[in-house]
């Protein structure tokens, strides 16, 4: 008879902390759950957030649209993902303080941060591309030399980014 009291006890007990650590801890929606428009996505070290925002304008040549900022920082810059044909891929560019208006395309090289492909992996790390804005978010977003290029830009330095983005950030949250 203790044994069982025992048992019902620690069942009890174990039940209870379950319900409070859930009252606790945040939830997050899963990223399938979340449309790409919306998930917000963190580097390993959390000194990058990557939010995707919905594009503005059905007829828009970009795909997707985000902006990343860099922790401990006002650092926001601007990306979008466009999509090419042959063969299919998503490509990303990413700049910061671009002139508005008529740019040349020096201007734009120069406010230029990183170009390169964009994958979305699913939750068994399956790669392709990044998914449109209305799909389900992927999982983790690769965004292929978005670390060596940050080294390399103008947002790198003393009272800048001074830590590198590990190229893989993961899904943390959802805006809606």
């Amino acid at each position: 008879m203790s044994q069982e009291l025992d048992f019902l006890s620690r069942n009890k007990l174990a039940a209870s902390l379950l319900v409070a650590a859930s009252l606790v801890s945040p939830a997050f929606a899963d990223a399938a759950d979340c449309r790409q428009a919306d998930a917000i996505y963190a580097d390993r070290d959390g000194a990058y957030e990557l939010r995707f925002e919905p594009l503005g304008s059905e007829s828009a040549a970009a795909s997707n649209q985000f902006k990343i900022s860099v922790a401990r920082t006002a650092m926001v810059m601007d990306g979008y993902v466009m999509a090419s044909d042959d063969p299919d891929r998503s490509n990303g560019i990413l700049m910061f303080r671009c002139p508005e208006g008529d740019a040349t395309g020096d201007d734009l090289r120069a406010c230029t941060i990183w170009q390169g492909g964009v994958y979305g992996a699913d939750a068994q790390g399956t790669l392709g591309n990044l998914p449109g804005e209305t799909a389900g978010a992927a999982d983790r977003v690769l965004l292929a030399g978005l670390g060596p290029a940050i080294r390399e830009s103008s947002i790198w330095g003393k009272g800048k980014a001074t830590v590198a983005p590990w190229d893989v950030l993961t899904f943390k949250g959802c805006a809606k």
